[in-house]
């Protein structure tokens, strides 16, 4: 019985979930829609055909459940690179001594104001994810980020939240994503960017609940240690910290040097994914060039940052085989040649229902479907050309169905165990998946019913 009771480590789920894909495409009747290419925003989209579905002979997997994680990995190399490279750069940065010895001190500067790191961090995270879609490019930070709230007495929570919750929480209410508004409004048939002056309040809504439900947790938190969830691994790691902060004399030019490469490197960042067009290999290649030359600034010499960057490529070990694994449940879905009958069968949910409930189904529809399809710019393709004429014929405009794609795509992204991204992040930041999601759930829930009451003024003025 105490095998049952124990939560099984997130290699067991994610094979699971493989398992259970593989399950459906037995059951399921298989089915595809006809698919044409369009220009959307400068960039070419395959999307579906509305009415053209058909059902098909599905493509039972059996055996194809062992080769799914080997699949997983072909889709997602370029994440899972960026895992690798990220991992090892930032090993070489920590090696220098400078983030521990900046730690300590921005630590002491903030001195009974520790609690101010939230609110500013927050901010400028979401905006990013609401201004320029920042997903993958907040995994790095977990490494920065963490270990100061573990050095101004939070837990790993709190570190994550920081950067990746709160780029999640811009990412859903967004009011510029090209990534995700702009591809979902251009296959909407509705003008880029428009009902921007609704979604900025969205944002702030979304962003000022979740930065206060943040603090509130930190300022409990930092009173009662022992009530974290992740209490007994943090305080190993905490211990750590504060060893490495007390061995750090002072702090040297040689570490303010190589903050100085790490600061520019972030607005290398910015500049090259917002005027650029910058993304993975670029960005990888950014982080490389920022722990090679960090390192050489800190004296580190050709053996020593090859030695570090290959230790901190082996802790990304585990990040990069569970992305490899959940890419594999899609694969599966989409070789069983069942992920069409899926968003027909979703799609017809939404028919006949009142205005309201309309919107709510579609919002619920995206949010489930974004198990399956966690990429967003991949579900705006597939979906929104379904979901616009669905709008039509629920007296909806194809505005509220955007609001409401961006909803269902934007917040369960940072807890389903499908995101190569989430699960990559969390590995980073040593979370287990587990107390995450029990910590997370919470969260939510509150989601779920802050976004059902925001898409009421849309529907009720018909908003355009």
């Amino acid at each position: 019985m105490a095998l049952f009771r124990k939560v099984p480590n997130v290699f067991v789920i994610v094979f699971v979930l493989i398992l259970l894909a593989a399950a459906a495409t037995w059951i399921v009747p298989g089915g595809s829609y006809d698919r044409i290419e369009e220009v959307v925003g400068g960039s070419t989209r395959e999307v579906l055909v509305v009415g053209s579905f058909r059902f098909e002979e599905a493509d039972p997997q059996l055996f194809e459940v062992f080769t799914a994680p080997m699949d997983g990995f072909l889709r997602l190399a370029e994440i899972i690179g960026f895992i690798f490279l990220v991992g090892g750069a930032f090993y070489i940065m920590n090696e220098t001594g400078a983030i521990p010895a900046g730690t300590a001190q921005l630590v002491r500067k903030l001195k009974g104001r520790e609690f101010l790191i939230i609110p500013i961090v927050m901010t400028f995270f979401s905006l990013f994810g609401a201004v320029f879609g920042m997903c993958e490019e907040a995994m790095p930070f977990v490494l920065i980020f963490v270990p100061l709230a573990l050095s101004l007495g939070y837990d790993s929570f709190v570190g994550v939240s920081l950067t990746f919750l709160a780029a999640g929480v811009g990412f859903a209410g967004a009011f510029l994503n090209p990534f995700t508004l702009q591809i979902a409004q251009g296959l909407a048939g509705v003008p880029l960017v428009s009902g921007w002056e609704y979604r900025v309040i969205v944002w702030i809504v979304v962003t000022s609940a979740t930065i206060t439900w943040v603090m509130v947790y930190a300022a409990r938190i930092r009173k009662a240690p022992k009530r974290s969830a992740m209490y007994d691994l943090d305080e190993a790691r905490r211990e750590e910290i504060l060893r490495q902060q007390t061995e750090q004399a002072a702090f040297t030019p040689r570490h303010a040097l190589a903050l100085l490469i790490l600061l520019l490197g972030v607005i290398g960042m910015i500049v090259g994914v917002t005027v650029f067009g910058w993304y993975i290999v670029e960005l990888a290649a950014l982080f490389l060039g920022m722990g090679v030359f960090s390192g050489i600034v800190a004296g580190q010499g050709p053996n020593t940052l090859a030695k570090n960057f290959i230790l901190g490529v082996k802790d990304m070990a585990s990040a990069a085989m569970i992305v490899g694994f959940a890419g594999g449940i899609i694969v599966i879905l989409e070789d069983g040649n069942i992920m069409d009958t899926i968003l027909y069968g979703m799609a017809r949910i939404t028919a006949g229902m009142p205005r309201i409930l309309s919107a709510d189904a579609m919002y619920v529809m995206q949010m489930g479907l974004n198990f399956f399809i966690p990429s967003g710019s991949t579900k705006a393709a597939l979906t929104m050309p379904l979901m616009g004429p669905l709008a039509d014929l629920s007296g909806l405009t194809r505005q509220t169905a955007v609001l409401a794609y961006q909803l269902g795509d934007g917040f369960t992204n940072m807890i389903i165990p499908t995101s190569g991204v989430t699960i990559g992040t969390l590995t980073m930041a040593k979370i287990p998946y587990e107390r995450w999601f029990r910590w997370n759930l919470p969260m939510q829930v509150f989601f779920f019913v802050l976004s059902l009451l925001l898409l009421i003024w849309p529907v009720l003025t018909h908003w355009q």
